[in-house]
């Protein structure tokens, strides 16, 4: 049986392509998809033979995404942040293409302390960034309803006891922490590191900033240690993220963790089996109290 809510739709680079073509008179050669992401990118040349990277993000409105993430993305780069540039960004229907620098490195497949060290600094560097931006968006964490396209607390409350439960809790946080996110600083939200990018263990971009917006930059550490909850992650970088974390107080640590909790639970029951829906659990779990 099928479930009610559904995969996320993939990019189709040449559809994608072909419309740009027609609808912004940019025509770029695709040159073959990027490696990780779930909704997908593609690697693409310009006529003079630059190249960059074409993303694709169904659901959205141009002004939300040049008001909200781009906004972030930059404020970051002009920081001094390896942050990719946004060359283009065509409304397509009722989704956005954006076609971005391709930064050099590889992503960063298991992150060291070395790495780990270079994301900690990156994410300092975010912290008030955007104390003079209040024209950008708060995020929110959709802990009492459902996020645009993730975030999903249907598929908790369907799955299984164990789901419903942490849904319960996810809620009983929201109920605590209502409103958008607190804070100043430049949030990613995506910041894992396959979002990393890197050459020789030096970090040389963050890419993915779609989601991107106004808040608390802790939300992102949160992030990382869901992000290195893979199948053989460095328990040096794990008992170090965990530290970071329980320096965190309480009150502003449960509703990240909780946002955390349902984004991966409910992206691992719509997408993939149930041992991977078991394993982000298990860290799920493991701070809810």
């Amino acid at each position: 049986m099928s479930s009610p809510w559904g995969r996320v739709e993939r990019l189709d680079a040449e559809r994608v392509a072909a419309q740009l073509a027609v609808e912004a008179g940019v025509r770029l050669v695709v040159e073959g998809p990027c490696s990780g992401g779930q909704v997908g990118a593609a690697f693409v040349r310009w006529a003079d033979g630059r190249r960059s990277v074409l993303k694709w993000r169904p659901g959205t409105r141009l002004e939300d995404l040049m008001a909200g993430p781009i906004a972030v993305s930059e404020a970051v780069r002009a920081a001094g942040a390896p942050v990719p540039e946004t060359q283009l960004a065509v409304q397509l229907g009722t989704a956005i293409a954006t076609v971005q620098e391709m930064l050099p490195g590889a992503p960063i497949a298991r992150l060291d302390p070395a790495g780990l060290d270079q994301a900690l600094a990156f994410n300092e560097l975010q912290a008030r960034l955007l104390a003079d931006r209040h024209d950008i968006p708060p995020l929110d964490l959709f802990l009492r309803d459902d996020g645009p396209g993730f975030c999903l607390h249907g598929p908790l409350r369907a799955h299984d006891r164990r789901t419903a439960r942490l849904d319960d809790w996810i809620t009983a946080v929201g109920a605590e922490h209502p409103g958008p996110l607190a804070g100043d600083d430049a949030v990613h939200v995506d910041f894992h590191p396959g979002n990393l990018l890197a050459v020789d263990g030096t970090i040389t971009g963050i890419i993915d900033w779609d989601g991107a917006g106004r808040g608390d930059r802790r939300l992102d550490l949160v992030t990382l240690r869901f992000g290195v909850h893979g199948d053989q992650p460095d328990p040096t970088v794990v008992a170090r993220m965990d530290a970071v974390l329980d320096t965190i107080p309480v009150d502003v640590l449960r509703p990240l963790w909780a946002h955390m909790s349902l984004r991966m639970t409910d992206w691992a029951i719509r997408h993939f089996t149930l041992s991977v829906v078991d394993h982000w659990l298990e860290l799920a779990e493991s701070r809810a109290d």
